[in-house]
């Protein structure tokens, strides 16, 4: 879940504040993926013109329709996908892509490897429930990794790379197979 997440961000670098900091931020970006992570009692604390951006859901994420209709707030366009709110108090926040996803609304969206890799993962999908539709119920599945693998496989050549093979041994030591897939079902990467 969000903690989870919240957690391999951490993990990664990322820092984290309560709320109470957020006068002390230049540019707030939210990857929860749940709704009111920014509010709009926190967007009237922020430094002024600190830049607030979403990447994790929709434009309520970002409590978007409360700073619209806060009193007294005026909106001016800066840029496409740049907007500056002022508050009646004088400071301002700018708000990307309109609280919306930034990868999306500020840039083109996905780069193509990545599509072509979602895609991908999409096709190989459709070709497993029409070969193999019988051992499937109706329901959702999380594609298996072997194809999600093969997959990854499609594309290395594209980075430049090349998958080396395991030795017997070193597939043994983990308990996988050699040639995949190297991870179970239930992880994600």
């Amino acid at each position: 879940g969000a903690e989870q997440r919240r957690e391999q961000a951490v993990r990664a670098g990322e820092q984290f504040r309560e709320p109470a900091f957020v006068g002390e931020g230049d540019i707030f970006i939210t990857t929860t993926g749940n709704k009111d992570i920014i509010t709009v009692e926190h967007m009237k604390a922020m430094k002024n013109n600190a830049i607030v951006g979403n990447i994790g859901h929709f434009d309520n994420e970002i409590d978007m329709a409360g700073l619209e209709s806060f009193p007294g707030i005026e909106r001016t366009n800066v840029k496409p996908q740049v907007d500056l709110f002022k508050f009646p108090a004088g400071n301002s926040v700018l708000i990307l892509a309109e609280g919306r996803l930034l990868n999306l609304g500020c840039a083109t969206g996905h780069p193509s490897f990545v599509m072509s890799a979602s895609f991908t993962n999409q096709v190989m999908a459709q070709i497993e429930l029409h070969t193999n539709g019988s051992n499937y119920e109706n329901k959702v599945y999380t594609l298996p990794k072997h194809l999600d693998e093969k997959v990854a496989r499609l594309h290395l050549e594209k980075l430049g790379v090349k998958l080396t093979v395991m030795t017997d041994e070193q597939a043994e030591y983990l308990g996988i197979p050699k040639n995949g897939p190297y991870k179970p079902d239930h992880y994600r990467y």
